[in-house]
C-alpha cells in the first residue's frame, strides 16, 4: 500500500474527511490507522475557551458573541468568541501545528482526528450554574464520551487508546460558578462556607477529569483561576465601590487556586500516566491589569467595549439588556475586550506562557509544548 508516511497521510485524510462514512472503509488490511504521533486536542470549559458552541444552543444575548464587534480583530466577522479575536486555545492549536478547532455543535464539523472544543459561554462545573442557558461542564463530558464512544467503533479499542492517550485535554472551568453566587445574591455562600463551596467546584471538575482518563486521556492543561475579583464586570456590581478589587470574589479565586493544584498531584499519584500542566493565569493578569504598559497595553482596568464605569456592563454590541455601548479605537491597547473578557493580544500572552512557560509559571513539570511531544 505504499510507504509508511504515504499510509498515515492516507489515514490522515480519510479519517478526517470521511469519519462519519468510514462504516464502509478499510485500510492497512481491513485495519484503520492514524497518523504516526498525531496529537490531537480537546477542548472544555467557559467563555475563555467557547469558539462559539452556543450559536448552536437554545440560550440568550447574554450567552452568545455571534455578533459585532466580537471578532473584528482577526475573523472580520463574529464567530461566538467572547473576544475582538482569537481565545486561548485557538493559539495553543497554532502552536500545536493543529488547525482551528471548530466548535463541536458546528453541524458541518467532522475533523475530530484534530480534536473537538466542547467550551460553551456560562459554563460552570456545577450544572446548576446558568442551567438551561449553557452547556455544562457534565454535558460537555458526555459528548466526549460519545464521540469516543465513535472512535473505538471505528478503530478498535486499541487504536483508539492510542489517539486518546497521545491527545491533550484544555480545561478552563470554575470562574462561573463563583460569578453566579454573587452576581444574584444567592443564598447559597450563606449556607455553607467559602471552603465547602470550592470543594463542590473542584469536586465536580475532578470527577470530569477521571472520567476523561477512563476514557484514554493522559496528559492534561489547567490554568489557575484570573482574578475575578478585578473584571470590569464585577467592579461595577459592588454599590460604591472605587475602583479596588471585590474582596470576596478574591477570596473566592485564592480558595480554587490553592486547591487545584493539591488535587491534581492527588491523581497525578493516583492514575498511572496521568500528567499535567497548570499556568499561573491569575498572577499573570493581576500583573497586566496592575502594569499594563509593562506588557505592551495603555489600560488593564477599563474594557474596551462596554458602557458604564470601567465599562463594566455588559453591553458590547448593543444587542443585550443594556443597548447602548462604547467601544474603544484601539482594541490592542486594552487587557480587556468586554467588561469579562480578554481582548485577543491578552489570550496571545496568556497562552504562549501556558505553551512555552517554565515550571515557575506553569507550576508543574511539564508546559503545554512538553505534553504534545510526549
Amino acid at each position: 500500500m505504499g510507504t509508511p508516511t504515504k499510509l498515515y497521510a492516507l489515514c490522515s485524510l480519510l479519517l478526517a474527511f470521511l469519519f462519519p462514512f468510514l462504516n464502509s472503509v478499510q485500510l492497512d488490511g481491513g485495519k484503520l490507522c492514524l497518523p504516526e504521533k498525531h496529537a490531537s486536542l480537546f477542548i472544555f470549559g467557559d467563555s475563555l475557551y467557547d469558539p462559539g458552541n452556543n450559536n448552536y444552543i437554545n440560550t440568550t444575548t447574554d450567552f452568545q458573541a455571534n455578533f459585532g464587534p466580537y471578532g473584528e480583530t482577526f475573523f472580520k466577522y463574529p464567530t461566538g468568541r467572547f473576544s475582538d479575536g482569537r481565545v486561548i486555545p485557538d493559539f495553543i492549536a497554532e502552536y500545536a501545528k493543529l488547525p482551528l478547532i471548530t466548535p463541536y455543535l458546528h453541524p458541518g464539523y467532522h475533523r475530530y482526528i484534530d480534536g473537538a472544543n466542547f467550551a460553551s459561554g456560562g459554563a460552570g462545573a456545577l450544572v446548576e450554574t446558568h442551567q438551561g442557558y449553557v452547556i455544562d461542564l457534565k454535558t460537555q463530558l458526555s459528548y466526549f464520551k460519545n464521540l469516543a464512544r465513535l472512535f473505538r467503533k471505528k478503530l478498535g479499542h486499541a487504536e483508539a487508546n492510542t489517539f486518546f492517550g497521545r491527545a491533550v485535554y484544555l480545561i478552563s472551568i470554575g470562574g462561573n460558578d463563583y460569578l453566579v453566587p454573587f452576581n444574584s445574591n444567592s443564598s447559597v455562600l450563606q449556607s455553607i462556607s467559602k471552603e465547602e463551596y470550592v470543594d463542590m467546584v473542584i469536586g465536580n471538575l475532578t470527577t470530569v477529569i477521571k472520567e476523561i482518563y477512563n476514557n484514554g486521556g493522559r496528559k492534561f492543561g489547567f490554568t489557575s483561576m484570573l482574578p475575578l475579583g478585578c473584571l470590569p464586570f464585577t467592579k461595577v456590581l459592588k454599590p460604591g465601590n472605587t475602583g479596588a478589587c471585590i474582596e470576596e470574589l478574591t477570596t473566592l479565586t485564592k480558595l480554587h487556586n490553592k486547591a487545584l493544584p493539591k488535587v491534581l498531584q492527588k491523581l497525578e499519584r493516583q492514575l498511572n500516566g496521568f500528567i499535567y500542566s497548570i499556568a499561573d493565569g491569575y498572577t499573570a493578569f493581576s500583573e497586566r491589569i496592575n502594569n499594563p504598559a509593562k506588557y505592551g497595553f495603555k489600560e488593564g482596568k477599563i474594557a474596551c467595549c462596554g458602557s458604564g464605569e470601567y465599562r463594566g456592563i455588559l453591553s458590547c454590541g448593543g444587542i443585550r439588556s443594556v443597548k447602548e455601548y462604547e467601544l474603544c479605537e484601539n482594541i490592542s491597547e486594552y487587557v480587556f475586550f468586554d467588561s469579562a473578557h480578554l481582548s485577543e493580544r491578552a489570550n496571545e500572552q496568556v497562552a504562549k506562557l501556558m505553551w512555552s512557560g517554565t515550571s515557575n509559571v506553569t507550576g508543574a513539570n511539564y508546559n503545554l509544548k512538553a505534553l504534545f511531544e510526549l
